[in-house]
């Protein structure tokens, strides 16, 4: 089976973000039948700190396939997953992570507290770094740079 990526959806996500003044990260779950759900950062906009771009991808994905796990779905985004994402992605069950940029800061998979090694974590996908990282990580510094 060839790969196919779908980081550019996120990234189209992660750009209509960055253009409603959004951090810019993007996320796409894809499952067997392709694309179920999308979406971009929310935070500023739904006064919500959980409205990252993962989560409200998990939640319409979740919604559309009227259950509570995503197993056999992958995930794209554009950012390594905070803490709490890694967290959702790893209650959805979902099967590939597929992320651009490391997030040295605030990241929950490769930095920090790296949730899917604890024992704890009852599952941990298969994870794929670096993704079109170039193109995640310049705009996020360009977003950035407008802001100071």
């Amino acid at each position: 089976m060839e790969f196919r990526s779908y980081m550019h959806i996120a990234m189209d996500e992660a750009h209509a973000a960055a253009a409603r003044g959004e951090v810019p990260v993007g996320a796409v779950i894809v499952g067997p039948e392709g694309v179920i759900a999308q979406a971009g950062n929310r935070t500023r906009e739904f006064n919500d700190p959980t409205a990252h771009a993962e989560i409200l991808a998990i939640r319409s994905a979740c919604a559309a396939l009227d259950q509570e796990r995503l197993t056999g779905c992958d995930l794209y985004v554009t950012l390594e997953p905070c803490p709490m994402c890694a967290a959702a992605i790893s209650n959805a069950r979902i099967a590939r992570l597929y992320y651009g940029a490391a997030d040295p800061k605030s990241g929950g998979v490769a930095q920090g507290p790296r949730v899917f090694n604890h024992p704890q974590c009852h599952h941990a996908p298969e994870v794929y770094d670096g993704l079109d990282a170039a193109a995640s990580e310049a705009l996020l510094k360009d977003f950035f740079a407008q802001k100071r």
